[in-house]
């Protein structure tokens, strides 16, 4: 599988393990639990894609894995900085699982992931 389409997978699939781990971290989210999966799914699809690209342009597993560290928190620091209905943040209850997501999909990618054929003459 290419890595661009092996980030987007990956990154779906731990999305939605992201947005499930809200009823163990903040169980007070239960209700809630549709949307964040779904927001989750979401931003880890778009979190993969963008993982994805930089590590078919760039073949370094440590390269990799930093920039999915650092995407993964940072869309992650953006979805915590808004605050819930009563005021309250939830930064680590979303950063942590966010900035694992980057970071497992950084590993996958440059790993797994198939480069594509030089162009042959």
């Amino acid at each position: 599988m290419n890595k661009p389409l092996l980030g987007l997978v990956v990154g779906t699939v731990l999305g939605v393990l992201d947005g499930l781990s809200a009823l163990v971290s903040a169980p007070e989210t239960a209700p809630l639990i549709k949307g964040i999966v779904l927001g989750s799914t979401f931003k880890g699809l778009v979190t993969g894609l963008i993982i994805g690209l930089f590590a078919r342009k760039v073949r370094s597993v440590p390269k990799g894995v930093i920039f999915g560290l650092v995407v993964g928190l940072l869309f992650a620091f953006i979805i915590a900085a808004m605050p819930s209905a009563d005021g309250s943040h939830y930064y680590w209850q979303i950063m942590l699982p966010g900035g694992l997501l980057g970071l497992l999909v950084g590993i996958v990618t440059q790993r797994y992931g198939k480069s594509p054929n030089p162009a042959t003459r």
